[in-house]
């Protein structure tokens, strides 16, 4: 039987040796993560904005950068492939390294606040930023930085998470007297981007009061991809059971992953993949009435839109789960989860692929109850005065 893993998170002690955070002007946050990790990071970059700087920048990488475009608390974005990271596109190059850091230093920021996941040194980054000039720098560690670390918080999550990661990073900002006010992830959507979507949907035939369904069968790990026959099944049993439109999407490279789900969903929904910019992907989240993903990037997109989402949960990494939306999680208990790994060590990938496809069906209809979403579309009668009517 196929149930939520309950994942457990406990305050961690509260450190000291650090300062409050008083009139500066210029800051950099540092997220060097994936563009996941850049939206549960928001929260706290809305607390960062709340303190009045004059500017406040995210140095993230290629992939971050593709959802920073469209936070609001943002003036602007650096781009930074750091070596020390898992995939450095370019390669090593330590004169681009070099000049990378005057940059920074041209940019003559007030103080640095980095933020890491709990696996992550920040010494890396602490380095760079120290290097830049920076005078105040802000993170978790676990092992003494001494002068690279102006405010230094002891990091207690040594062998694994006590938290979510959105409450570490506002944790983080809360021992400088940086406070969040509103911790929901933030996200805007471009009304341009809006319109196309609405338009594409009518295309499909998918009106504003139709139930329908996002899904998104990839994610970037191996491990954390429920297997696209499972998928299949999933749609199938749906349709059983509702009439509810698919919408599929993914990459560019997803193609031929979104093509074997519907194959094995007897062809089932409608493909977006590799047809969306990031803009028209939000666009798409914020109108659906639920999302069904694994754990990537569209469960954090629900969750910064609001809408409801069923995460089919790969428990590699326990702190990720879909924050202040409501939501289903569905994983299989296994003693070697918190791996952390892109692909499962054992082989068996149990945690995620031992689902069982009837479970995450009785998770979306439940969900959709929940929400507000039928079971079946409402019957349209012939119209009256121009205009159809609707009965349920």
């Amino acid at each position: 039987m196929t149930h939520a893993v309950p994942i457990e998170f406990v305050v961690p002690p509260r450190p000291a040796r650090v300062r409050p955070w008083v009139g500066l002007r210029r800051i950099l946050a540092v997220r060097l993560d994936a563009a996941g990790d850049v939206l549960m990071t928001t929260p706290a970059l809305r607390a960062l904005r709340a303190s009045r700087p004059e500017r406040l920048t995210l140095l993230t990488s290629t992939s971050g950068a593709a959802i920073a475009g469209l936070l609001p608390e943002l003036d602007d974005v650096i781009v930074y492939d750091a070596p020390w990271m898992k995939v450095t596109p370019d390669g090593v190059d330590t004169a681009r390294d070099a000049a990378f850091i005057e940059r920074l230093r041209a940019e003559r920021f007030d103080a640095a606040a980095i933020f890491t996941v709990h696996s992550q040194s920040p010494l890396p980054a602490a380095t760079m930023t120290y290097l830049a000039g920076i005078p105040r720098r802000l993170a978790h560690c676990r092992e003494n930085p001494y002068e690279l670390l102006t405010d230094w918080v002891p990091d207690p999550e040594t062998d694994a998470p006590i938290r979510h990661e959105v409450r570490r990073q506002l944790d983080l900002l809360d021992r400088v007297g940086v406070h969040a006010v509103d911790e929901h992830l933030s996200l805007h959507v471009p009304d341009t981007a809006s319109r196309a979507i609405r338009e594409r949907l009518g295309r499909f035939g998918i009106g504003p009061r139709d139930p329908w369904l996002v899904v998104h069968p990839g994610a970037t790990a191996e491990s954390r991809r429920y297997p696209p026959e499972r998928f299949g099944e999933v749609l199938r049993r749906l349709r059983v059971r509702t009439d509810w439109h698919i919408v599929l999407t993914g990459s560019r490279s997803e193609r031929p992953l979104v093509d074997a789900v519907r194959t094995a969903a007897d062809g089932d929904g409608v493909s977006l993949a590799g047809e969306l910019t990031m803009a028209e992907m939000a666009a798409l989240v914020a109108v659906a009435p639920m999302v069904l993903t694994n754990n990537s990037l569209p469960a954090h997109i629900a969750a910064a839109v609001g809408t409801p989402v069923v995460d089919l949960y790969a428990l590699t990494n326990l702190q990720h789960t879909p924050w202040a939306v409501p939501n289903r999680v569905l994983s299989v208990d296994v003693p070697c989860k918190g791996c952390r790994r892109s692909v499962c060590p054992l082989g068996h990938n149990r945690c995620l692929h031992a689902v069982e496809p009837t479970d995450v069906v009785d998770a979306l209809i439940e969900l959709g109850r929940d929400t507000g979403m039928p079971e079946r579309r409402a019957a349209t009668l012939p119209q009256r005065g121009g205009e159809p009517v609707h009965a349920r």
